[in-house]
This record gives structure tokens, C-alpha cells and sequence, in this order.
């Protein structure tokens, strides 16, 4: 079981993969942008074993977020997920890391959610 920071601008997706991760015995927070999950990375004093989020959100985006993450807290394992193709977003951070593309089935999600905690 891990604890992820999970930040998504749908909501309707946002609580479908919240419930998706807590049924596979996972700890989600959950927020709306980036902005609200940077102020939860800066207070969890590195609680967050993976922070799961969208590339596309306005404010703070996901790869800017991503950033921020490994700075607040090192050794934080990254994951994107994004209806749009990493590389058109031109930024090596993506690449760099595990992205998935929406839409993504469940089964899909937490596999490789639990494979990157392993990991």
C-alpha cells in the first residue's frame, strides 16, 4: 500500500481513479490543480511515496508540479497521465518518466501504479 498525491483538473476522472487506487488499497489525496497539490507536498513533511498527475492543468501544470515534487520531497516516484502525447509537449521531464494516455482502463492504472512502487 502507498500514499499518492493525486492532482487532476476533471473531476469526474479525478474521483473514478481515486476510487480505482483506494479500492487496490492505496492512500489517495486528491486535488484539483497544482497549486493545491504543491501546498500538500510542502506540509506532508514527504509522506507521498508517488505523485500521480495530469501534464495539462492550468496554474501549475503537471510537469512544473513534477519539478517541484522532487525538490520538496526526493525519492518521490512520478507518473503522468495525459490525454495529449508527451513528446508533443516538448519537455524531457516527460519522457523521462512513466506517462499514460487517456483514456486509461483501470486495471491498466493501478498495475502500473503498483509496478512503479515496486520498483
Amino acid at each position: 500500500m502507498a500514499t499518492i498525491l493525486y492532482a487532476e483538473d476533471d473531476a469526474d476522472m479525478r474521483r473514478f481513479f481515486e476510487k480505482a487506487l483506494e479500492k487496490a488499497g492505496h492512500n489517495v489525496i486528491a486535488c484539483s490543480d497544482g497549486e493545491r497539490a504543491l501546498r500538500a507536498l510542502k506540509f506532508a513533511d514527504g509522506a507521498f511515496d508517488l505523485l500521480l498527475t495530469d501534464i495539462m492543468m492550468p496554474g501549475v501544470d503537471g510537469i512544473e508540479l513534477a519539478k517541484q515534487a522532487e525538490h520538496l520531497s526526493p525519492g518521490i516516484k512520478v507518473m503522468f497521465i495525459t490525454g495529449f502525447a508527451a513528446v508533443a509537449m516538448g519537455d524531457s521531464r516527460a519522457s523521462e518518466q512513466t506517462v499514460l494516455s487517456k483514456p486509461v482502463h483501470l486495471r491498466q492504472l493501478v498495475s502500473e501504479v503498483d509496478r512503479l512502487i515496486a520498483a
